[in-house]
């Protein structure tokens, strides 16, 4: 597999929500980080929308990945027929091979034939653009409704964004998400978790770890998609919860990613 950077593996410095820093992060910034760190490709989701960039910054950025000898990929969050028709051309503009869509609770109220037949008319337009779509588990969108989702369609154009951890949130256990969309795998999405006991007894706590430092079953994860194509991109990312001290948080994504980078090329076949 091909070790790429997700930008999620920078929300506090490229901002999210109310939280928003004085300079954030731009997409260039974030190559340039990626290039850094010896990464082959750079995932841009929705936290860092290529849609507001112009034409000419497309260029710009495709022309600094390829004097890199880097890739590019781009992603949405919820399923819109309109953004996603937006995102085919910016996908062929920046030369990515995937358009990842996370999938969500409001997603999951739409029928999957109904979702299926909005996917298939996207289809062609992708397909002349050289994109194949890859749906991502999210928190709230079940594995067993996006299995029937990835037949109902049933095209090679259409595939899963595999993430290991999103899925705890939909009630399943990782390796359950994993053996269930592996064979529809043509993206991951490479992330580790701790779990906390709350110190009195009252439940405990799901958070992020570096990779290698949590209870995320790598090895087992890779070798059940080790049918998977050696082009195919693991995106690292990480949970990184914010503190009361937001600088201090953005610069322990620098060392977050540094560690999650070092333990990535050991563990991921390939990339030593």
């Amino acid at each position: 597999m091909q070790l790429g950077l997700g930008s999620y593996a920078f929300r506090w410095s490229i901002g999210i929500k109310d939280l928003q820093p004085e300079e954030p992060m731009t997409a260039l910034e974030v190559l340039d980080i990626a290039h850094s760190h010896g990464l082959k490709l750079v995932q841009y989701a929705d936290n860092l929308p290529l849609d507001r960039l112009t034409p000419d910054e497309h260029r710009e950025l495709k022309a600094r990945a390829d004097s890199y000898g880097m890739t590019l990929e781009l992603g949405t969050q919820s399923f819109d027929a309109g953004e996603l028709a937006r995102y085919i051309p910016i996908g062929e503009r920046i030369g990515s091979k995937i358009l990842r869509v996370a999938l969500d609770a409001e997603d999951a109220l739409i029928p999957v034939p109904e979702l299926a037949a909005q996917i298939r008319e996207l289809l062609p337009d992708g397909k002349r653009a050289g994109l194949r779509f890859a749906i991502e588990n999210h928190f709230n969108y079940p594995s067993p409704r996006m299995v029937e989702l990835l037949d109902a369609v049933s095209d090679d154009a259409l595939g899963g964004c595999l993430d290991v951890a999103n899925s705890i949130c939909a009630g399943e256990w990782p390796m359950t998400t994993v053996k269930m969309l592996a064979p529809y795998a043509i993206n991951l999405h490479l992330k580790d978790y701790q779990i906390t006991p709350d110190p009195y007894g009252v439940g405990f706590r799901i958070h992020g770890t570096p990779l290698g430092e949590g209870r995320a079953e790598i090895s087992e994860i890779l070798d059940t998609l080790d049918h998977c194509p050696d082009d195919m991109s693991c995106i690292l990312e990480h949970w990184l919860p914010q503190t009361s001290d937001m600088e201090a948080t953005r610069r322990m994504e620098h060392e977050w990613l540094a560690r999650t980078v070092t333990a990535a090329r050991r563990l991921v076949p390939g990339n030593h």
